[in-house]
């Protein structure tokens, strides 16, 4: 089973990427987070394969995240995926510098990030 950590703080988006996820090929636990601090408390607490997280959010935004998680040794091999409003290519280098795998900007096609989705964790399984 794969195991998902999604970090977003609209409610409304969290469940839609969960519902999103969850239509992938194979069995998946999601895992949800409602701001950066929250995800990094859940991060020793379980093994995640995929970090989905939102760039704009309360307290420890999404590419503090970014940083945090490809700077720790115990982390840093989990791909991550940003989600973001910000769409200019200078916001997309940025999270792509720091590790982020991709960067999809707000609204996207489901299709797309299950995709990516897909790709990151066979790539994470092989």
């Amino acid at each position: 089973m794969q195991r998902i950590l999604i970090v977003e703080d609209s409610e409304t988006m969290r469940a839609w990427l969960a519902s999103t996820l969850e239509d992938l090929d194979e069995p998946v636990k999601i895992t949800a987070a409602a701001s950066g601090f929250e995800a990094l408390r859940c991060l020793p607490r379980e093994s995640y394969d995929l970090i989905v997280t939102d760039i704009n959010m309360p307290d420890i935004n999404g590419l503090e995240l970014v940083s945090f998680v490809k700077s720790n040794g115990a982390y840093r091999d989990i791909p991550l995926v940003i989600i973001s409003t910000e769409g200019s290519e200078r916001d997309r280098e940025k999270g792509l510098s720091l590790g982020a795998e991709a960067y999809l900007v707000k609204p996207f096609e489901p299709d797309d990030l299950r995709g990516i989705a897909r790709a990151l964790l066979a790539r994470r399984g092989a």
